[in-house]
């Protein structure tokens, strides 16, 4: 006889956290959001810990290398989406490794060619009013000059005067070798009162420019996740079909992490992909797996060398595996039991494997929840898909700009591979819709928000720490009538104002 739950399985919106005694030094200032990412034994560091909670979504719709280095910026982790080339995904991550704080790509190029026409357009395209000339226009091309709004008049100039006459020439630009440091190059900066200062190399091609106006932005990233080389972090999904081959060219190409992408992790295939990289790379490469939502799961996947589990099948705003296929569970009791199992894991083996609520994660306080539950930092894809640095489309819809976002289990993905159950079938309908979500503006604003939200509600709770707030934390089930009495009620809005929330 099939195996019956005595109890039916909870979302994260039917739960409240219980405030605690907030201690005089329990202030938003004072509580650590750091986590670890990957396992570690009693008593040691984990070989990759988090500053803040949160990584994004292993997607098309959500995490490309722009992704990846505005939220290592801010001290989490992207997972760049694997359902793409093997050679482009690599690329990918490569130029998130290569990327150096304070050192940005020209996106502004122009050959001398070029007219006073072209820097309009291309000004009005990028935003952007520091342009550099190169041969060919090309971002990494022999530095020629530079244009800037201080070089052209346009109610006195010809819209068809070419650039190379009112550019600022090469051999009157301050330039930088690349072997210079940031400091130096705002120390150069600062001295010279410049707006900007090239970087090139001996044969004079450009490969950066540092700006004076982030110079300030540099100071307000105090928790950018960085390497050991202080190059950002990044990692990247894969499946279980082309690991042999995939594996390889992310590691080459410097990748920190990596991820299984799959709707459900308690397979033979994800054991195997993990055995292989153990036999290949030891514990050299860091992979987490999943996705489970009970502890049997949880313990298959830990044992079998994963450097931690992802929790949640269904939950995802754009996911309809629960309806297609009826497989699934509440979001919240499944992070519940496996945070029990993970526990209990810990304490026979030493062995701590972290644990990521994956989906069901509607508004901000459902982090703190899943925080509180058991799990030490969140996979998040809606969230992420509303941002600037989303690598999809801002769009006008009735008035009203929104991104578009699609699960990498709909027809628009054709991310087959992390449905992945043997054979050589592909999956034969959908599991994902493709949609459009509210478009929210820049990932540092509102991830600031939501670790604001998140910090205070720890310090309600007594917690200065994610594993204080797991010890301490009073956790409530609440029926719908109390769900009802938690928002605005009984009353006339005076008016509609921007949900603040997800």
């Amino acid at each position: 006889m099939a195996y019956f739950y005595d109890e039916p399985s909870h979302t994260f919106s039917e739960y409240l956290l219980v405030p605690g005694y907030t201690g005089p030094d329990c202030i938003p200032d004072n509580v650590s959001l750091k986590t670890p990412l990957v396992k570690y034994r009693r008593g040691e560091e984990p070989a990759i810990s988090l500053n803040i909670p949160m990584v994004s979504a292993i997607m098309q719709a959500v995490s490309d290398d722009k992704m990846a280095v505005a939220l290592a910026k801010e001290g989490g982790i992207s997972f760049i989406y694997g359902s793409q080339s093997i050679e482009s995904q690599a690329a990918m991550v490569k130029r998130v490794k290569n990327y150096k704080a304070g050192f940005v790509t020209s996106d502004s190029n122009l050959s001398a060619q070029a007219t006073l026409a072209d820097v309009l357009a291309l000004k009005e395209t990028t935003g952007h009013s520091t342009m550099a000339v190169t041969e060919g226009g090309q971002p990494n091309g022999k530095l020629l000059g530079i244009v800037t709004g201080r070089d052209y008049r346009v109610s006195r100039m010809s819209p068809d005067t070419k650039v190379v006459d009112f550019m600022t020439p090469y051999e009157k630009l301050i330039t930088a070798p690349k072997s210079v440091t940031l400091k130096e190059a705002n120390d150069i900066i600062w001295d010279h009162k410049l707006n900007a200062l090239p970087i090139v190399d001996e044969n004079q091609n450009l490969l950066y420019f540092v700006f004076r106006k982030d110079y300030e932005s540099r100071k307000s990233n105090p928790n950018e996740l960085l390497d050991d080389k202080k190059r950002y972090m990044v990692g990247a999904g894969i499946n279980t079909r082309d690991y042999a081959e995939r594996i390889p060219a992310l590691v080459d190409a410097g990748v920190d992490v990596l991820c299984i992408d799959s709707s459900e992790g308690y397979t033979e295939w994800q054991r195997q992909t993990i055995k292989w990289v153990r036999e290949n790379y030891g514990d050299r490469v860091k992979i987490g797996a999943g996705n489970v939502v009970d502890g049997e799961g949880f313990r298959f996947l830990a044992e079998a060398g994963a450097d931690f589990v992802k929790i949640g099948i269904g939950g995802g705003s754009i996911c309809i595996t629960r309806e297609t296929k009826g497989i699934g569970r509440g979001q919240a009791t499944a992070t519940i039991d496996v945070a029990r199992a993970r526990d209990q894991y810990f304490e026979e083996t030493g062995i701590y494997v972290p644990i990521c609520s994956d989906g069901g994660i509607v508004y901000d306080y459902h982090m703190t929840l899943a925080l509180a539950m058991g799990s030490d930092f969140m996979m998040l894809g809606r969230y992420f898909s509303r941002f600037d640095e989303s690598p999809t489309r801002k769009i006008m819809i009735n008035g009203t700009y929104m991104k578009e976002y699609w699960g990498e289990g709909s027809a628009r993905a054709r991310n087959w591979q992390r449905y992945d159950l043997g054979g050589d079938k592909k999956l034969s309908f959908v599991e994902g819709v493709d949609s459009y979500v509210p478009y929210a503006g820049s990932l540092k604003d509102n991830v600031a928000l939501s670790l604001s939200k998140m910090k205070h509600t720890m310090c309600n709770c007594g917690a200065l720490t994610i594993p204080e707030l797991q010890k301490k934390a009073k956790i409530t089930l609440v029926s719908a009538t109390s769900i009802v009495e938690g928002g605005a009620h009984d009353v006339l809005l005076k008016e509609s104002t921007p949900n603040q929330n997800q």
